[in-house]
């Protein structure tokens, strides 16, 4: 039998994916790269906001045709919406067979023995231990290191749909990035809801880091996603210290102003973040700040907006995530009172953008006549002369090159930008 997995949202549905197709190998199930060879499609779903859903439910209903030219095709919704919208997938209408929940990818297998089902109990303490995944890129990984998130921000889902925080044991982490490494991928993205929750034993997340910092087979350590409330000196230090740690961070901000913080559930202020920034920037001056913005929260006024572009202004971000608010049933801010107009949400995000987009070119243009390092990650998709790969500070770059120099650290200088690339020599 011969599956094909189509993935949504974030990074950790990507790595879950790979989770899953390891653990459907295992089973004797055959991957595809092709959905037209698929005996099974399965979807891995985003819930944090309600277009990603709906983008699912789209393509689900475009697949179903499928089913009248193979009657033997099976669909499968798995992830945040699979544990969210629970059994209301498996109604007629919408042509699913079969779904299963964040901490129930285990039972997949067996499920997939019968006609149909669903398996999407929480499990708080599943890490899946001793799984290996299936690596999905030739060049860079994913690596899990904990699971759930006990933030509970007013307005997020995730903790809902992933459960509690767990952390995986150390020494899992230590033998995956190490054979990550050995396997030739070499730039490796640890993950997490919030990865400054780290726990093992003795261990915390500036730890784990300077830990991973002496494998020799990798190049270089990346993590998402911080939370600015648990960001320590200690990881400051850790970054700083440890060479294979990049240049960059992603601390999402969400708001520039203190009231919409509070009804966020965010437990920091805006000056707490800046002092932050502030840390960061005068322990490692070429660091790579990105974020993560929503406009429109609910309550926000135009002063309260405004503060918010003031702070990308101040703080001048490389790279923003730009949101308007979308409401999760379920969620606290669900509830909430003097909800933004639609129309209102979608002007203010559209001022956001253009905003980001002058500070991304800024920022990106500021590194003309700089030395970069290239760690070339594939042929360039506009040039077969080209290679394109990312900085240490997590920019995209471009040079010329061929297919041997992929999976290789290049040396260049940017000789133009644009506010998504830089081109170099």
């Amino acid at each position: 039998m011969k599956f094909f997995i189509e993935t949504y949202g974030c990074q950790m549905n990507v790595s879950d994916s790979e989770l899953i197709s390891g653990i459907l190998q295992n089973a004797g199930w055959e991957a595809v790269s092709a959905i037209d060879d698929a005996d099974l499609i399965l979807f891995n779903t985003c819930s944090v906001r309600q277009h990603a859903e709906e983008r699912v439910l789209g393509r689900i209903s475009n697949e179903k045709h499928r089913k009248q030219q193979n009657p033997q095709l099976k669909i499968a919704v798995l992830g945040c919406m699979a544990q969210r919208v629970g059994k209301r997938l498996l109604e007629k209408e919408f042509g699913v067979d079969y779904v299963v929940g964040v901490d129930q990818y285990l039972q997949l297998p067996e499920l997939l023995n019968k006609d149909g089902g669903s398996e999407i109990e929480f499990d708080h303490f599943q890490i899946y231990p001793g799984l290996k995944p299936v690596h999905s890129d030739n060049t860079c990984a994913f690596v899990t290191i904990m699971r759930g998130c006990d933030n509970f921000c007013s307005y997020c889902i995730v903790p809902h749909v992933r459960g509690r925080e767990r952390s995986v044991a150390l020494d899992e982490i230590i033998d995956e990035v190490a054979k990550c490494g050995d396997n030739g991928l070499k730039d490796v993205t640890l993950l997490g809801q919030n990865v400054n929750s780290y726990r093992w034993n003795d261990y915390d997340f500036p730890k784990l880091l300077r830990e991973l910092n002496k494998i020799d087979s990798i190049y270089r350590l990346r993590f998402v996603t911080s939370h600015p409330k648990d960001l320590s000196d200690d990881l400051v230090a850790a970054m700083a210290d440890c060479d294979k740690v990049c240049e960059h961070i992603h601390l999402p901000l969400q708001s520039g102003s203190d009231m919409v913080l509070r009804a966020m559930n965010r437990k920091y202020t805006f000056g707490h973040y800046l002092d932050l920034t502030k840390k960061l920037r005068q322990a490692m001056p070429d660091i790579s700040l990105t974020t993560d913005l929503i406009a429109g929260f609910p309550g926000e006024t135009r002063l309260d907006f405004e503060m918010t572009l003031e702070a990308m202004r101040e703080i001048q971000f490389d790279y923003a995530f730009c949101f308007k608010y979308s409401e999760r049933e379920g969620t606290a801010a669900c509830s909430f009172e003097n909800k933004v107009p639609e129309a209102e949400r979608l002007a203010r995000l559209q001022e956001m953008i253009e905003l980001q987009r002058k500070i991304t070119l800024e920022k990106f243009s500021a590194q003309i006549g700089s030395e970069v390092e290239i760690y070339v990650e594939s042929l360039s998709k506009k040039s077969s002369r080209q290679i394109s790969g990312k900085t240490r500070d997590y920019k995209i770059a471009v040079m010329d090159g061929d297919e041997s120099d992929i999976g290789t650290l290049k040396k260049a200088r940017v000789k133009s930008a644009t506010a998504g690339t830089l081109i170099c020599k």
